[in-house]
């Protein structure tokens, strides 16, 4: 399917996000809602007590099974799936041979399947929308190597998340969903009202978070269920708000093909499981050194608009850095952006220049996240004298 035919498919939600007077935009070759009329509104809905319903079917969803799953994916990501344990996920980065970033992924692992002759692990990787087909075809090459089973599940489901303090009443009034007993990091599979649902515990704004996974045909009917609970429909302009606040980094905005895994993701890592692509570079790093740059926070006393690749100065002028991604944050009252920096000047508190539409703008590099999870967050007092 080209990429024209596609986005005028229509989605399994598009006449629910019309209905609801979503702004639609295009991203990764989707359409999603960017907004359904007020973005604070939106915002407020995950941040301030409330829930957020977003739709996420632009993330891909790939099953991976087979007797011989553990060992080729082991090969290929930078987490070890031998301590995962069924019902609960990890992050994970595949990297290429000189340890820089392909994609990051949300591996769960989900009940084994016992009917053979011996026990056949079943994993679903959640891609961000940028990397759904380079994750793809990295491990389709192996399905003819062994028993290495890949399913796309991208276009025969739906992925709609949950996002707030309220995540989990909200889910308790799905029927059969018992929120408060999934752990963080956790998952469960059930069959109930909704079909097969899979329920992953999970945030993508740094409040508490529930992703479900159903059939195509069922996402409407799920998605009014919630709405109906009261979760308020939230579009991609919040999200993005609410991602750079928790620290999130998005593949294709802040990390990409040119980045080591280790300048954005320390903790899809580990560093005794043993081999697989990039690990040698990776490790090196590690116990050789450090990385030259790594993604931080940096924030600002005004509300002053910081564009994306705008350069970051010290105070003496040199350059140690560029912007990211950036956005005004409701809930502290200023601006925040997340960068790249040199390694000399990641300490919190280093005052920094930025450089932004020919203005420059005073900052300060703070540990990520901005906003702790769930928490009444108030400006720092450092951010207050920034300019003094």
């Amino acid at each position: 399917m080209t990429t024209e035919q596609f986005l005028n498919s229509g989605l399994p939600l598009s006449d629910t996000h019309a209905a609801l007077g979503a702004t639609m935009v295009e991203q990764n070759n989707r359409l999603v809602p960017a907004s359904y009329g007020d973005v604070l509104l939106e915002y407020a809905a995950v941040r301030e007590g409330g829930a957020g319903l977003i739709d996420l079917s632009a993330a891909g969803r790939i099953m991976v099974s087979g007797s011989e799953a553990i060992q080729f994916l082991n090969g290929l990501v930078t987490n070890d799936l031998k301590t995962l344990s069924v019902n609960s996920w990890m992050p994970a980065a595949f990297p290429n041979v000189q340890g820089r970033l392909i994609a990051s992924v949300l591996v769960v692992r989900l009940a084994d399947d016992e009917t053979g002759k011996k026990p056949s692990p079943s994993f679903l990787l959640v891609t961000e929308p940028a990397t759904h087909e380079s994750v793809l075809k990295t491990i389709e090459r192996f399905t003819l190597a062994g028993d290495f089973r890949v399913l796309d599940l991208t276009n025969d489901t739906v992925l709609i998340t949950v996002q707030g303090r309220h995540a989990s009443s909200i889910l308790e009034s799905i029927p059969g969903v018992a929120a408060s007993e999934i752990e963080r990091r956790g998952a469960v599979q059930m069959a109930g009202k909704y079909g097969n649902t899979t329920v992953i515990r999970a945030t993508h704004t740094g409040e508490d978070g529930f992703d479900l996974i159903v059939a195509a045909d069922r996402a409407v009917d799920l998605w009014v269920a919630l709405q109906s609970a009261g979760a308020r429909p939230v579009g991609y302009d919040a999200l993005e708000i609410l991602r750079i606040e928790a620290g999130i980094p998005r593949y294709g905005v802040d990390m990409d093909e040119t980045n080591v895994v280790t300048e954005a993701l320390e903790d899809a890592i580990s560093y005794t499981k043993g081999c697989y692509i990039g690990q040698e570079i990776i490790a090196r790093i590690k116990y050789r050194g450090h990385v030259a740059k790594k993604l931080s926070g940096i924030v600002f006393a005004s509300s002053a608009a910081i564009a994306a690749g705008a350069v970051v100065k010290s105070v003496d002028d040199k350059e140690i850095g560029w912007i990211t991604s950036a956005a005004y944050s409701p809930r502290l009252g200023h601006a925040i952006a997340l960068g790249y920096l040199k390694y000399d000047s990641l300490a919190p508190a280093t005052r920094v220049k930025v450089v932004s539409g020919g203005t420059e703008i005073a900052g300060e590099v703070t540990e990520l996240p901005f906003l702790k999870v769930g928490s009444d967050a108030q400006v720092p007092a450092a951010v207050t004298q920034i300019d003094d």
